[in-house]
């Protein structure tokens, strides 16, 4: 695997993945929306070879597969364990960048709350509008952010952020409220040990297993192409409960598996923006 440097073009991102392809490595996968244009240019050159991209449904060409989640659900069920958590009815969603993709964060969760919990208040704040302008990787961005909401009474946080995820979980632990992190479980992580007893839950999303089956897929000889949606069906995205506090409070369990039920069945239908 290769890793990328800081302010690349898309063509540098194109040479990469057409070295891989050139490599003979299938399938060959860019992580990320912002490898949309360079995935595009290098299926097309290579038409034998199975391409992946995370988080993008836009290439759709007959040679790769567009590995997008359902975020919007676990969003939901992170919405749900904001309003159960809540003590001044005020909550706080902090997005890295003002995109589509992060919309579907937001609207999943304040969704989950207003049904839970309809006294309660949704503070949003976006970082920046465009990536370039470090929303996702500018934790003093994230940290201002959270102390603004926490002034308006905030006590739970949900950051769909990246990086600046980690300055909201900081200023969490300095006022004593709750964290929800975001796409890993971040109780878990090492680099915030210190701040696990402020993170309630993390919404999840499991890439690892996408990218495993579009690599399983190739290696059965039927390459996944189009569309793959990973959701709360398929246990691509979901709540994590290491948390002890979390995962014992059994009020707050029901009403999340409950909500997670009536999204599986079709019942609750999670807005994406």
């Amino acid at each position: 695997d290769i890793e990328p440097t800081e302010g690349e073009t898309d063509a540098d991102k194109e040479q990469r993945l057409v070295s891989l392809a050139k490599q003979g490595y299938n399938p060959v996968i860019g992580v990320g929306y912002a490898y949309a244009t360079a995935v595009k240019e290098a299926a097309e050159q290579y038409p034998d070879t199975t391409f992946g991209i995370v988080d993008d449904s836009t290439v759709q060409l007959k040679n790769v597969a567009d590995l997008v989640f359902s975020e919007e659900q676990a969003s939901y069920l992170a919405g749900v364990a904001a309003a159960k958590s809540t003590k001044t009815n005020v909550v706080g969603f902090v997005g890295g960048v003002d995109i589509p993709l992060i919309h579907k964060f937001q609207a999943g969760f304040e969704q989950g709350v207003k049904d839970t919990n309809p006294k309660a208040k949704v503070l949003t704040q976006y970082l920046t509008q465009t990536a370039e302008e470090g929303g996702f990787s500018s934790p003093d961005k994230g940290k201002t952010a959270a102390e603004g909401q926490i002034e308006k009474k905030a006590d739970v946080i949900y950051a769909a952020a990246g990086l600046s995820g980690q300055g909201v979980i900081e200023a969490a632990e300095v006022d004593q409220i709750w964290a929800i992190g975001v796409d890993s479980d971040q109780y878990k992580q090492e680099a915030l040990a210190k701040y696990k007893d402020f993170i309630l839950t993390s919404a999840t999303k499991d890439v690892a297993k996408a990218v495993y089956n579009l690599a399983k897929s190739v290696e059965d000889g039927k390459p996944a192409t189009g569309i793959v949606r990973g959701d709360l069906k398929t246990g691509e995205v979901g709540l994590a409960d290491s948390n002890p506090k979390f995962k014992s409070d059994t009020e707050l369990q029901e009403a999340i598996a409950t909500a997670k039920e009536k999204i599986i069945s079709g019942e609750i239908k999670v807005k994406t923006s």
